[in-house]
């Protein structure tokens, strides 16, 4: 079984594109990372980017990672592409795995075979897909895009979402992540505005063969419970179907019950369970 590294997302999914794309809600995530990185490379400024796929006669895993970020994996159609995924990382810097729940443990438990044991999950989720969105009850205020105007917001609200997710990585300047959502490059940025303030936000970007992915989604604490995000998220989804797009995905944390049941309420389904783990 080989591992065939490329050096371009091109070259990537010449190989690999048609074995993500025959399950493309469970694969939106490389996709959504392939789309970034053509669309602004200096996102991820550590290089080698890993760009890989396991095949014999045919395409059965893959994997992407963008340093210092955790690997992202695919499906694997057979065991053995854990281990050989494994085999062909061992010493890189690889800080940890996200992937569907067998391949990144087949993954982990390889990579730690020589260790005491693999470390534990560091975060449940589960990725959703949409095709028609289910209107939610009203809430006061409208939604729009967020502008330069928003900056300020836009920065302390994307910092707040990292903390309150708990995302591990490496220090993020959020300035910057704020001035490339207020870019527009492949990805918008959107809130709801009630009596002229802010009140939520939603993003959307990670293009895929036929959908894109909405996140990140917050609001501040001391508004919630009145529906806004029920509504921005409705209305952000609903504006990518009426732009021709088939789909829409969001990942929720499985610990997160309010969440799960708000984005199911609005016609998100249930696709596949997600888990993370850190090496550190």
């Amino acid at each position: 079984m080989d591992v065939r590294r490329f050096g371009s997302v091109a070259e990537f999914l010449a190989a690999a594109g048609a074995f993500l794309e025959a399950r493309e809600a469970e694969h939106n995530l490389i996709f959504g990372i392939c789309s970034q990185i053509e669309a602004d490379p200096t996102q991820y400024e550590i290089s080698p980017r890993l760009l890989a796929v396991v095949d014999g006669d045919r395409v059965v895993g893959a994997a992407i990672q963008t340093p210092p970020w955790r690997a992202v994996l695919s499906i694997f159609d057979i065991a053995e592409a854990g281990d050989a995924l494994a085999a062909a990382m061992r010493g890189a810097a690889v800080p940890g795995v996200v992937g569907p729940v067998e391949s990144a443990a087949l993954f982990v438990a390889a990579w730690h075979r020589d260790a005491a044991g693999p470390p534990p999950v560091h975060r449940h989720e589960r990725a959703f897909r949409l095709r028609s969105v289910i209107p939610p009850r009203g809430a006061p205020g409208v939604m729009a895009l967020a502008g330069d105007a928003d900056r300020a917001t836009v920065v302390a609200w994307i910092e707040a979402f990292h903390d309150e997710a708990g995302i591990m990585g490496p220090q993020r300047d959020f300035d910057v992540t704020a001035d490339r959502w207020l870019r527009r490059m492949r990805r918008t940025l959107y809130l709801w505005h009630d009596e002229g303030r802010p009140a939520s936000m939603a993003g959307v970007g990670g293009r895929t063969p036929h959908g894109i992915r909405v996140g990140p989604v917050y609001t501040p604490p001391e508004v919630r419970g009145r529906g806004y995000a029920s509504n921005l998220v409705a209305g952000v989804s609903q504006l990518q179907l009426d732009a021709g797009l088939e789909y829409v995905f969001l990942f929720t944390d499985l610990a997160n019950p309010t969440a799960n049941r708000i984005y199911q309420s609005i016609g998100y389904e249930p696709v596949i369970d997600i888990d993370e783990y850190d090496f550190a």
